[in-house]
């Protein structure tokens, strides 16, 4: 692993290269939803408001391999929070179909995990 650096190493893919080397990769997975706000134009609102409250589900994949850790993240859906109950079932379903893919990659790259759904 010599002169392998944290700064080189900055997405998923980078990660299961080196397990598919045949480091040792381990990996815990955070999950958040972080609330945010667009600005549009006031026309492009119902309200004629100038913001719009949102919110983005995000996994941080924190990677371990001998002595280096690099923390990852990676967004999974990005929505409206004034979405119907029924929408906003379908986006987070939708965001656990896409973290699925990502799970099922580390598990063929032989990298340790705990799954965990948002």
């Amino acid at each position: 692993m010599a002169g392998i650096t944290a700064k080189e190493l900055s997405r998923i893919e980078d990660f299961i290269e080196l397990a598919n080397e045949g480091k040792d990769v381990r990996a815990t997975i955070n999950l958040r939803k972080q609330k945010v706000s667009q600005n549009v134009h006031p026309n492009e609102t119902s309200g004629g408001e100038d913001t719009v409250e949102m919110y983005l589900l995000s996994a941080d994949f924190t990677f371990r391999t001998g002595n280096l850790e690099k923390v990852v993240s990676k967004p999974y859906i990005y929505a409206s929070s004034e979405e119907s109950l029924s929408a906003s079932r379908i986006n987070k379903s939708i965001a656990n179909e896409r973290l699925k893919l990502d799970y099922r990659r580390l598990k063929s790259a032989n990298i340790q995990f705990e799954g965990k759904y948002f």
